[in-house]
């Protein structure tokens, strides 16, 4: 069975905090269906992006559109398609430093205060390792836990939140060679387990709860002992991008 809770009572995260300190008791107290209480091996914690961000000093002043631009060209490697908006601006899809290709480089000004702008992790897979062992040396148990953010999809109306760091947990589950209900190997199904929890896990956090973080239990048979080797490893390489060449509108 699979179960995902978001709990209340998560603290305004600041610059510096140590945020396996400030989601260990809150996670702690969790209550489940059975019976039992807190965090047990195999969950998976799934944290926003957002919050992770605050607590390593990710803000910076976007005082006015030139100095949010600034803060979105710092953090641009490529553009990879641009529209202008009917405000005037601009809307530029980017690939980031981390390797994510995200509207306004995740460059985020909303549930931040005014005049600034909110940066992206700079390392996703070094937040979720670090979660991961505070969590682990406060609780007892070993969860996965996956950092997530939200994104736009091609072709798809709407956002869906996606794993842009992890620790512990299985990235994606490759099926080809196992056999259809007709006998039939599959011959290229490999599932995006981590962006699948993802996604689940936004269920019941929600943009504007108060809830950023949420466990999801159920699916133990994907979490592992060993850190892995992280999401930036579900970014596809250039030579298998078929879509890596966009276009600018004029």
């Amino acid at each position: 069975m699979l179960l995902a809770q978001a709990p209340d009572g998560v603290p305004m995260i600041a610059g510096g905090d140590d945020l396996a300190a400030v989601l260990a008791p809150v996670l702690g107290a969790l209550t489940w269906p059975d019976g039992s209480t807190g965090l047990a091996d195999g969950d998976v914690v799934v944290v926003a992006s957002k919050v992770v961000a605050k607590a390593e000093r990710r803000l910076v002043p976007a005082r006015d559109d030139a100095e949010r631009d600034a803060a979105i060209a710092a953090q641009t490697v490529r553009v990879v398609a641009e529209r202008d908006r009917p405000d005037g601006g601009v809307l530029r899809i980017v690939e980031t430093p981390q390797g994510l290709v995200m509207a306004a480089a995740g460059v985020d000004t909303s549930d931040v205060p005014p005049g600034t702008a909110l940066l992206l992790p700079e390392d996703p897979d070094a937040s979720a390792r670090r979660l991961r062992r505070g969590l682990h040396a406060r609780l007892g148990a070993r969860p996965g836990v996956l950092v997530t953010d939200t994104a736009g999809r091609p072709w798809r109306r709407g956002v869906a939140d996606l794993a842009i760091g992890a620790a512990g947990v299985v990235l994606l589950l490759d099926m080809r060679g196992e056999k259809d209900a007709y006998g039939r190997a599959l011959q290229s199904s490999i599932i995006a387990t981590a962006d699948e929890i993802a996604a689940a896990a936004e269920l019941v956090k929600g943009k504007v709860a108060g809830r950023p973080v949420a466990v999801v239990r159920g699916m133990g048979h994907l979490v592992t002992t060993e850190d892995g080797e992280g999401a930036r490893s579900l970014v596809r390489p250039p030579e298998e991008d078929l879509f890596r060449r966009a276009v600018t509108e004029d």
